[in-house]
């Protein structure tokens, strides 16, 4: 993770018009704005970077929460309609020619969020069932984007540019003014996911475990909901919806730490966000030149087939490791089960034996 976080950062400095060579980085961002280099490097490129590494990281334990809570691997902001209602918060006063402030943006994204998220919790009975919520987000999450569409069927030409890749995931023409809309909200999703995950650990265990242990189930899932709606529609706002980020990291934080819990996992999840989110801009930025494409296109394009890699991978050696033991009686740890030939001549002595029970007992009767 340390070599692809440096090599993905090395290339976003350096790499482009104009390309700056690795030891002339500290030179050029001394330089500030007395040189080409120092600007593109200071203004343009460092703020790109630093808003990857955010939006990545918040997407990533966002994504985490999600799963955790509706234990569910492909519970990702996608398909509960938290993304879709966020973009669509932001697309319809473009569409709709209102004047909105950017400092107001993430709280129309907010808004727009929390009315996917909510409508996904309502229509499943307020979090009833993990499996409820995610069919019921799922197609929340269609009919908003049914809405998103109707949006782009009638705004103008240029406005229909700026939809298209803003709903794609952009990380183009972002500055220092966009990353520092983002602090006031990470200084109250941090806090909250502090607080998050011991909840998510015993989640895993089932709603009625967890109400054994005093977690009452269903607050606690609107609860990780409303972090995950705090953590995504900041970065929505700013960025668009990186797609599948969330959906990625938190599978790379269990395939290299499989035997650790929620508490392990989130910093991990948050972490491999940051990465993925870094590596896909590389190409997104580079790959086309001087046309650049939308980072969630690259995500969505590298990050699914992974994540189902690592699903699979990561069931074949959860099978692998079960395969021929099973619980010993009263939990006293894994035994052998016996073979068949094994269990079958035993059945089979067992039945003999009983049979010549029966007719000595007959036999005595008589």
């Amino acid at each position: 993770m340390i070599a692809l976080l440096i090599a993905a950062s090395v290339c976003s400095l350096c790499l482009g018009t104009p390309s700056v060579a690795p030891h002339r980085l500290v030179a050029a961002v001394l330089d500030g704005d007395t040189t080409l280099a120092g600007i593109v490097v200071t203004e343009l490129r460092v703020p790109r970077l630093l808003l990857a590494l955010i939006a990545g990281a918040c997407l990533g334990a966002a994504g985490l929460v999600l799963q955790e809570a509706l234990r569910n691997p492909l519970a990702v902001p996608e398909m509960l309609g938290v993304s879709s209602g966020a973009a669509l918060g932001v697309a319809a006063p473009l569409v709709l020619a209102l004047s909105v402030p950017a400092a107001v943006q993430p709280l129309l994204a907010l808004g727009g969020a929390a009315l996917g998220g909510g409508l996904t919790l309502l229509a499943a009975g307020l979090g009833r069932s993990p499996s409820a919520v995610l069919l019921t987000g799922a197609a929340v999450a269609a009919a908003l984007q049914a809405a998103l569409l109707v949006l782009m069927v009638m705004a103008d030409q240029l406005d229909l540019q700026l939809i298209y890749r803003y709903l794609l995931g952009s990380l183009s023409a972002r500055t220092w003014d966009d990353i520092a809309g983002l602090w006031p909200w990470l200084l109250v999703a941090v806090p909250a996911l502090v607080l998050c995950a011991p909840v998510l650990s015993v989640m895993r265990l089932g709603d009625e475990d967890a109400e054994a242990l005093g977690v009452r189930a269903r607050r606690a899932r609107l609860f990780a909901l409303a972090v995950a709606v705090v953590l995504i529609a900041p970065v929505t706002a700013v960025c668009g919806p990186v797609a599948w980020v969330g959906f990625l990291a938190p599978h790379l934080a269990r395939w290299f730490d499989p035997a650790s819990g929620a508490v392990r996992w989130l910093p991990w999840s948050a972490a491999w966000g940051a990465v993925a989110v870094a590596v896909a801009d590389v190409p997104a930025r580079l790959a086309l030149a001087p046309v650049e494409t939308p980072a969630g296109a690259w995500t969505a394009l590298l990050g699914v087939p992974v994540g189902v890699a690592l699903m699979r991978a990561g069931g074949a050696r959860g099978r692998t490791g079960q395969r021929g033991t099973a619980a010993a009686p009263g939990g006293s740890g894994p035994r052998r089960v016996p073979n068949a030939a094994a269990a079958k001549t035993g059945a089979v002595k067992t039945g003999a034996e009983r049979a010549g029970a029966e007719k000595t007992g007959a036999e005595e009767a008589r």
